[in-house]
């Protein structure tokens, strides 16, 4: 069989099937990082029918499967399909290919859809059968990568946590003359929600227009919820972040997008728009368009994720920018899992080629296969073993920013874990028009003034919304309730664990 890669990144190619796409070069960024893979024999009996593929969102993983496919490829005698697709092609063109029996071998289930349903429906199958002494393999794993519910089901194996969840999309990325002229150190002294003003206003005042305090990419409807939470929680909120869970205090299940730390969260950031310290053009901004305005000095502050460090010590070498926590008092920020759930990858249940991927899942589910990824794709997805973050060569920015994870993010409950029967909820839900971004962006643009009144019937919204949802999913036969949102033993201060769920 030919060895080769390929790589696609239109709906038309998946939909012909990419066994037809151009050979694709190690070029750019697999270049780039110079990773040398050492690839070992196959875990067991090995075989391929047709070309692999491999679909996942692209972005910077892609920089390690384009360097790592040709390698695996070439030591396997196999060809490789890869599709880095955006998240919206994904969510379309893999319902479709499951439909019609061609979805790749390996996929990212589509953003906000609950592994429970893709186990349900007979999308994905389980691997326990393909790699030999599967359970030692996942003791390699930190506790709380392989959790029942979430990509365990009646005790099988269904999805490969490989890259960690402990991240904040909205951490202090900042420069440092700028910070440093106006008589701040975030990396010594965290800001607060005061000193995050004071900081951003200084910082316009001494560039007089040729530069601003605080940019976001504020056309990315997102981003306003993502910063919003971040500061809230920073300041004290316990909320959840996804889905059915979704700005819910799971102590109580109640909706709490009028607490007072979100309704303070967002009038800090009118304030810092009635100061004039925010870069004046954010609503006509994307995400990746601020993440590039900064280094070239549009902006002291930016509160975004650490996928900017690598890009920028590539692009910008000369940036000297630091790392620090959300400005707030220091409470810890939630996520719902130990594993990036948009990461997991899950092999097709049709698949022909499921040993090929229990070999890779093998490999990437090592000590060896970790420390390639992090050398490759640093901070931006990174390696779920913590050993693996301090033997990589990433950056020693990109392994303080880690660590301050590890130090300041924290496992909140997760209902799916609880009972995998709410991805029928999930299925179903259908979030309230405006949403919460909608209407913090709403707020900001002043096409809405009252904020706790706007907040308020956000929660009513949301409720209603649940609540329908949920009479639903009974209707059609789902053993749920809302009951199965309270987790009356949650203590935010640590980690959500298995043994915490076992005692509800």
């Amino acid at each position: 069989m030919t060895r080769k890669i390929v790589t696609s990144v239109s709906r038309r190619h998946f939909l012909a099937g990419a066994s037809a796409l151009a050979a694709f070069a190690v070029t750019g960024a697999g270049r780039a990082f110079a990773q040398q893979f050492d690839i070992p024999a196959p875990i067991g009996d090995f075989s391929a029918d047709g070309p692999f593929r491999w679909l996942d969102s692209g972005d910077q993983k892609a920089t390690f499967y384009k360097a790592f496919f040709p390698e695996y490829a070439k030591a396997r005698d196999i060809e490789v399909v890869y599709d880095g697709l955006p998240w919206n092609e994904i969510n379309q063109v893999l319902p479709l290919g499951i439909r019609n029996g061609n979805a790749q071998d390996v996929f990212n289930l589509p953003l906000n859809m609950p592994p429970a349903y893709a186990v349900n429906e007979g999308w994905v199958q389980p691997y326990d059968d393909l790699i030999p002494d599967i359970e030692t393999w996942k003791k390699g794993f930190p506790d709380g990568a392989f959790l029942e519910g979430l990509n365990v089901f009646d005790g099988k194996t269904y999805g490969l946590p490989y890259t960690s969840a402990r991240v904040t999309s909205a951490m202090t990325l900042y420069n440092k003359k700028y910070l440093n002229d106006a008589g701040f150190d975030p990396e010594a002294t965290p800001l607060t929600w005061d000193t995050f003003r004071e900081a951003a206003n200084k910082v316009t005042e001494m560039n007089a227009g040729r530069a601003f305090g605080f940019i976001l990419g504020g056309n990315q409807v997102n981003r306003w919820w993502d910063i919003t939470r971040t500061l809230a929680q920073s300041n004290g909120l316990a909320c959840g972040d996804t889905s059915i869970g979704n700005g819910m205090d799971f102590r109580t299940g109640e909706i709490v997008f009028d607490a007072d730390e979100i309704v303070g969260a967002i009038e800090l950031l009118l304030a810092m728009k009635a100061d004039g310290s925010i870069f004046p053009g954010v609503m006509s901004l994307n995400a990746p368009q601020a993440r590039a305005m900064t280094p070239q000095g549009a902006a002291g502050i930016i509160l975004q994720g650490p996928w900017n460090i690598p890009q920028w010590e590539r692009e910008s070498p000369n940036f000297d920018f630091g790392v620090a926590p959300p400005p707030g008092s220091g409470s810890p920020l939630f996520v719902g899992s130990l594993a990036s759930t948009s990461n997991t990858m899950f092999i097709y249940s049709k698949s022909k080629n499921a040993s090929v991927a229990a070999d890779m899942f093998h490999y990437l589910g090592t000590e060896e296969g970790q420390i390639a990824w992090g050398n490759v794709v640093g901070a931006s997805d990174p390696p779920i073993f913590p050993a693996a973050v301090e033997q990589s060569t990433m950056s020693d920015r990109s392994k303080k920013a880690l660590q301050m994870f590890q130090n300041g993010i924290r496992i909140a409950p997760n209902p799916f874990a609880r009972n995998p029967e709410l991805a029928a909820v999930a299925s179903i839900y259908q979030e309230p028009t405006p949403n919460a971004p909608q209407t913090i962006q709403g707020l900001f643009t002043g096409q809405t003034t009252d904020i706790k009144g706007e907040l308020t019937k956000l929660v009513s919204a949301t409720n209603k919304a649940l609540d329908a949802a949920f009479e639903t999913a009974k209707s059609n036969g789902a053993n749920v309730s809302r009951d199965d949102l309270v987790f009356p033993n949650w203590d935010p201060s640590k980690d959500y664990v298995a043994a915490d769920y076992e005692q509800l």
